[in-house]
């Protein structure tokens, strides 16, 4: 009923059938004149974030949605305040929004980038409500669990249920078929047209006799990659939450690719790429704009953190615009976009492997993620946050420059950089349990010696 509702408010993106090309098009000069023209959905974003930062703040000190530091992993000695992730949410609504205006203001809010992909009204496809509700979702779930506390299964429903959201729009879907479609071609599976798209048509027989009714048609590709999307979101979305244990980490390294998918983003509409490039591009500037806004409140000292609503918004906005980056069929843009978001997921994988080492469960917290190691060896919280803002740069410099130089190389020097980390890491976190198995070890061994040694004969005078 939502969905239905904002529908009839705004045009939604428009379908295969809708598509049409307009007669010219004339070529933007860069990726700058394309940034300078979408340049107002950072500002707003930036500028509602950035006000109602306090705003929330008030209310979180109000109502005792506060983080009192009880754990001794966390880093902050006095209470903090939560629902950053709702100004935040705020600010990237409002971009999206101020997008949503301009569409009908003949490039006076907007000025859009020239291209074939028009609906036949002769607009720009926005944003797809899709990602608005996904947003909204995972935001609720979060702020929810910041209140008053919910169960895992129930975030990742919530999760599930934004997955599902993007899957019913084809946002990221495109991206099974970017892997399936040349597999099926080289190995001679049939490709079959469905719903204007290509793709490979499983037909399930029917034995009922029903007339005309022999088989169900199934969409291998939208199914394969409904279960890559719901994958995705999930893994991002925790990533996200993980690596958020630092004033200011996460808002800053989100903002760093941010970045970087935006610059990925320009290029793909200097080159015309598809209907999603002017989607990409307001989703890169709102979340952007929204982190900007975010940062000086949420940096060291903190006066206000994200929380459950912000990390995991933050992850599954991320991870949407990543999803799109497939969908005319660029798989290796995606892997780019996977690059520069690879600290988040670096962490969680190391996080995996560190606990399945030590015998743990995987959800158990420790002290052992990337920015406790980096805090202890630096000493201060701000100097580890601005040495995984560098690390961060890096990965998303990598990404942006696979557009720009060849992807193999791109991808060696990330498979070093990544494994450079990974042992460093890896080796830092068993140092404890290393040194107490050979305490262990020593200690047993002398007492293997002492048990050896003859017993001394009692002193005495002979007889």
């Amino acid at each position: 009923m939502i969905l239905t509702l904002l529908q009839s408010l705004f045009p939604l993106e428009p379908s295969a059938h809708t598509v049409a090309e307009s007669p010219a098009k004339a070529e933007p000069a860069s990726r700058l004149s394309i940034f300078e023209g979408y340049i107002g959905v950072l500002v707003i974003a930036f500028l509602v974030s950035l006000i109602c930062t306090p705003i929330m703040r008030r209310m979180a000190v109000a109502n005792g949605v506060i983080d009192r530091p009880s754990e001794s992993r966390k880093v902050h000695r006095m209470p903090i305040a939560y629902l950053g992730g709702v100004a935040v949410y705020l600010g990237i609504l409002a971009g999206i929004f101020y997008s949503y205006v301009a569409v009908k203001t003949d490039n006076l809010l907007i000025q859009w980038h020239p291209t074939k992909f028009l609906s036949m009204e002769g607009i720009h496809a926005p944003v797809p409500l899709s990602i608005l509700l996904g947003l909204t979702v995972i935001m609720l779930v979060g702020v929810i669990d910041d209140v008053s506390g919910i169960s895992p299964r129930v975030k990742i429903g919530g999760q599930l249920i934004a997955a599902a959201a993007l899957a019913v729009d084809n946002v990221g879907v495109q991206l099974a078929a970017g892997l399936m479609l040349p597999v099926a071609r080289t190995i001679g599976i049939p490709i079959a047209m469905h719903q204007g798209y290509e793709t490979v048509l499983l037909n399930i027989p029917l034995p009922l006799g029903i007339p005309g009714i022999d088989h169900i048609p199934i969409d291998f590709v939208y199914w394969v990659g409904t279960g890559i999307i719901a994958f995705s979101v999930l893994g991002l979305c925790n990533a996200s939450n993980l690596i958020d244990g630092l004033d200011g980490l996460l808002s800053g390294t989100t903002a760093i690719t941010a970045a970087g998918l935006l610059v990925v983003s320009l290029g793909l509409a200097l080159v015309d790429d598809g209907m999603r490039d002017a989607q990409r591009i307001v989703l890169c500037l709102a979340l952007l704009g929204a982190c900007l806004g975010f940062l000086p409140h949420n940096f060291n000292p903190a006066t206000i953190f994200l929380g459950d609503a912000g990390s995991l918004m933050l992850g599954f906005c991320t991870c949407a615009i990543i999803l799109t980056l497939g969908d005319t069929g660029k798989t290796w843009i995606v892997l780019a976009g996977l690059i520069m978001y690879a600290l988040p997921i670096m962490d969680t994988a190391l996080a995996i492997v560190r606990r399945k080492m030590e015998g743990k469960a995987i959800s158990a917290a420790d002290d052992q993620h990337l920015h406790h190691m980096i805090k202890r060896a630096t000493g201060g919280v701000k100097s580890a946050v601005f040495s995984l803002y560098a690390i961060a740069a890096m990965f998303a410099t990598l990404g942006a420059s696979i557009t720009l130089l060849r992807a193999r190389f791109v991808y060696v020097l990330t498979l070093m950089l990544a494994a450079f980390i990974g042992v460093i890491a890896i080796k830092v976190a068993r140092k404890k349990s290393i040194e107490a198995a050979a305490a262990a070890f020593d200690a047993a061994r002398a007492a293997r010696e002492a048990a050896q040694q003859p017993a001394m004969e009692p002193a005495g005078s002979k007889t």
